[in-house]
């Protein structure tokens, strides 16, 4: 038989076995219980966004695995600058302003799905995203940001992530 696969929307950390996982988990012989912690585990560090899990489950054997597809970049980081939506005009009109620290943050939850080798490599590509939905990084425009990442100006701070970034990425 092949494997079935779930997908559901839950939030970071905080999953509960009830409608709509409950009842589809017991459907393919799984304890909705355990199989919730696991997805709690696998998907706490994106705790305060919504997260796709998928649950691979094989029918005969019980036995499954889970796959988490985190937020996509631009919402982390709306998310993280506290703005409703993209700017239409990111260049004239700006949403909101993030930390670099907060920028840092979203490289290393998107770590998994990014190209980059590098945490610095990592955190110039979401600043290309910032600058592009119309936020400022330290209330600078991002392109100057990552001028200064270029520079070395942060590589104090990046050098505190970096276990973090090779643990993840």
């Amino acid at each position: 038989m092949p494997k079935k696969v779930l997908t559901f929307s839950v939030e970071g950390g905080n999953a509960k076995p009830a409608p709509p996982i409950k009842p589809a988990l017991e459907s393919v012989g799984l304890d909705p219980n355990e199989v919730v912690q696991k997805i709690n585990e696998v998907t706490k560090r994106y705790k305060g966004f919504t997260v796709t899990v998928k649950v691979i489950v094989d029918p005969d054997t019980k036995e499954y695995e889970i796959e988490v597809e985190p937020p996509n970049i631009t919402e982390l980081l709306l998310k993280l600058a506290g703005a409703k939506a993209p700017s239409g005009d990111p260049i004239h009109q700006k949403v909101g302003d993030l930390p670099f620290e907060k920028v840092i943050e979203a490289a290393l939850l998107k770590a998994p799905e990014l190209t980059a080798k590098t945490l610095k490599g990592a955190v110039k590509t979401v600043l290309g995203t910032a600058r592009a939905i119309g936020l400022t990084v330290d209330k600078m425009d991002p392109k100057e940001v990552t001028r200064l990442v270029e520079e070395g100006k942060y590589d104090e701070q990046l050098k505190k992530y970096e276990p973090e970034w090779e643990a993840v990425s």
